[in-house]
């Protein structure tokens, strides 16, 4: 059934009594009986209060899984992860591209600048990212996923080589070669999706693999998160 045909019955459901009612308070304003209209108020008044606190939790799962939550995975991590540590939740994307399996991972970016270091680091979020089954095999799946990780790791080095390269480093300059890295990595990682059509195109899936091995390899004097700036 349709997600959004879904919503709809459920909300018609949930709000039944207070459509009930609605009818109830017309028909007795006609006569000029206004208590209905009190009574009317405060089921309107606690449906939502009820419903609220739903939407939001629901949101929040949606989100993140805290119901079987894992905390965020360093780049050092990467060799022990599987899809049994995507956790997340996915309530209506069923199918990518007509294939329901399928799966996304969460990447991203962490910085802390300090007056003498800088720590950047990438950091895999299990609980926010998902896979159709967490028992799947699909090694090509696996690695594709993985190799976001990978791009988002590329792109962290890549900030400690530019800050690196500052004569006299300060933090507004630090920051902008943060963002600036950090958007460069956003499209890349929707390039390698789009060339890769989410692994499907096995040829440029290696090449993708290749280039961003060679990249780290070349890049992996800047593996350690944190680096000392000097004065």
């Amino acid at each position: 059934m349709n997600d959004s045909l879904v919503i709809i019955i459920f909300l018609m459901i949930y709000f039944s009594p207070v459509l009930y009612q609605f009818r109830i308070v017309i028909k007795e304003n006609k006569r000029g009986n206004k208590i209905p209209l009190k009574r009317f108020k405060k089921i309107i008044k606690y449906s939502f209060l009820i419903l609220l606190p739903l939407i939001i939790g629901f949101a929040i799962l949606t989100h993140t899984n805290f119901l079987d939550y894992e905390k965020p995975q360093t780049y050092d991590k990467i060799d022990h992860l599987t899809f049994k540590n995507f956790r997340g939740l996915e309530f209506f994307k069923k199918s990518l591209y007509g294939n329901e399996k399928f799966a996304y991972v969460v990447v991203t970016i962490e910085s802390e600048v300090n007056d003498d270091s800088v720590t950047v680091k990438s950091l895999f979020h299990p609980s926010r990212s998902f896979v159709y089954n967490t028992q799947s095999n699909n090694k090509e799946l696996l690695s594709h996923e993985l190799y976001h990780f990978k791009i988002t790791e590329l792109y962290v080095r890549k900030i400690k080589q530019a800050i690196l390269e500052l004569k006299k480093p300060h933090k507004e300059e630090i920051e902008k070669i943060i963002q600036k890295k950090t958007i460069e990595e956003r499209e890349f990682q929707r390039k390698y999706d789009y060339e890769t059509f989410h692994s499907y195109v096995y040829s440029e899936q290696k090449k993708y693999e290749r280039n961003v091995d060679s990249l780290l390899n070349l890049l992996s004097e800047f593996e350690n998160p944190t680096i000392k700036l000097d004065d």
